[in-house]
């Protein structure tokens, strides 16, 4: 009986069908990062508090990952260990994505902005237990020669959905025809539809990995050592956060400045484009000026995500190449360049550009911090350490969700473009501090040699 200690090499189409659920996952997740901002603004958000609402994800995410990778390590059912997980979460993210955008409609007894935001948040903590299985499945079903491809072509399917999601409102728009404008208070039905669009995308790719992919069950030498353990749920989760290993302390700091850079990315990139490339003033929230800005922010994130695919099919043969640690600090820089470029263009196609780097940088944060940790932690704690992992990339966004706005309201006088320009900076940063990370385990996959 094959179990997680002994790992067979897995074909394409094997590790393809197993991260395939990605797809639906980024699906949904491009649509909020496209019009979550959109859709508050909508409903009555200033700009300087959008990112107060945007506090919802790194919250629920700092609490839902660690616990849903411990109980995933200590399951095992007919669906296996992670399975149950993520398909509980596409369930619940799905009918999030349709109520989203109708939040004016089940605002009885409090504002819409607050229904959308209690929706975020809902909506969040679906992502979040769908997301982090998954890392932990690629790790436990692919032998280490393998895990730098097994996040690549997740990372692949990662940008194909983000892409989907992130153009779907201009496609339906520009394409099909659907209004794209609104009344004062209401979402575009173009958004509305690319919504319900999501969510039965979302549950559709789980439930093709659902039922493609086959875990592997514990041996019984991890279950006796499991029942014989003293330490359980909270206390063993504090107890494995203070022995990470050191590695995964070094990709911390990485982790820190680059999800930094990328929740100022995703929250500001609306306002400073509307602002500062449209020339819009920072009060109009409803003309159709506004409403193309915005479609034209979902275009840009769709190029990034798309870029981040087509780049992550090199990512293991510049990885065997320059190693982890240089592959991954050249796509930062390339990233930050991208970001802090905006602030120099004036012509909106011009953004498709500046997203070439956005796009290298996303794709390398995707797959190269994962490669690397994934030769540093313990096999039977895959699922606690991907999810405790995950405080690297949620306590910056907290961080940035509590100071970001007021920067943006008093350092940069409302003006989101300097947020931008700042999370350039931050990216540079990250890259230069990769080059202090300890990568023992950098093996490179059998299809890259060969």
């Amino acid at each position: 009986m094959t179990s997680l200690s002994q790992k067979p090499k897995l074909s394409f189409w094997q590790i393809w069908n197993m991260s395939f659920g990605f797809f639906g996952i980024q699906f949904g997740f491009a649509l909020q990062n496209g019009n979550a901002s959109r859709i508050l603004t909508t409903f009555g958000a200033d700009v300087e508090h959008l990112s107060w609402f945007w506090l919802a994800a790194p919250l629920t995410g700092m609490i839902v990952q660690p616990l849903i990778g411990y109980y995933s390590d200590h399951t095992w059912t007919s669906l296996g260990r992670r399975r149950p997980y993520f398909l509980t979460g596409a369930i619940l993210a799905s009918s999030a994505l349709m109520l989203m955008p109708n939040s004016q409609f089940l605002a009885s007894l409090l504002p819409p902005l607050y229904v959308g935001a209690g929706i975020l948040m809902v909506m969040d903590a679906s992502f979040n237990v769908a997301m982090e299985p998954f890392r932990a499945l690629v790790a436990d079903l692919l032998p280490a020669d393998q895990r730098t491809l097994g996040f690549s072509i997740q990372t692949f399917l990662i940008g194909l959905g983000a892409v989907l999601g992130s153009w779907l409102p201009y496609i339906y728009a520009e394409w099909f025809g659907v209004e794209k404008i609104a009344s004062e208070g209401s979402v575009p039905f173009n958004v509305t539809i690319s919504f319900y669009t999501g969510a039965v995308a979302f549950l559709i790719a789980i439930l093709w990995t659902v039922v493609t992919t086959k875990e592997f069950p514990p041996d019984s030498e991890y279950l006796k050592e499991e029942s014989e353990k003293g330490e359980k749920g909270l206390r063993q989760i504090v107890a494995d956060f203070a022995r990470m290993p050191k590695t995964m302390k070094q990709l911390g700091l990485v982790q820190f400045f680059s999800w930094f850079a990328l929740f100022s990315m995703w929250v500001f990139t609306s306002s400073a484009v509307a602002v500062h490339i449209y020339g819009l003033p920072a009060t109009d929230r409803s003309s159709l000026a506004f409403n193309e800005a915005g479609n034209w922010v979902g275009i840009i994130f769709g190029v990034y995500n798309g870029i981040s695919a087509i780049y992550a099919l090199f990512l293991p043969y510049i990885a065997f190449k320059l190693g982890r640690k240089l592959t991954h600090s050249i796509s930062l820089v390339a990233g930050g360049i991208g970001l802090i470029s905006i602030y120099f263009i004036h012509d909106p196609k011009m953004l498709i550009v500046s997203m070439i780097g956005v796009g290298m940088a996303w794709a390398s944060i995707l797959a190269m911090p994962y490669a690397i940790l994934a030769g540093a932690i313990p096999a039977r704690k895959m699922g606690i350490y991907m999810g405790v992992f995950n405080f690297f990339i949620t306590l910056p966004q907290i961080f940035n969700g509590i100071v970001g706005g007021p920067i943006v309201k008093y350092l940069y006088g409302s003006h989101a473009i300097y947020s931008i320009v700042m999370a350039g900076v931050f990216l540079l940063i990250a890259a230069f501090c990769t080059r202090f990370v300890d990568d023992k385990d950098d093996v490179v996959s059998d299809a890259v040699k060969s």
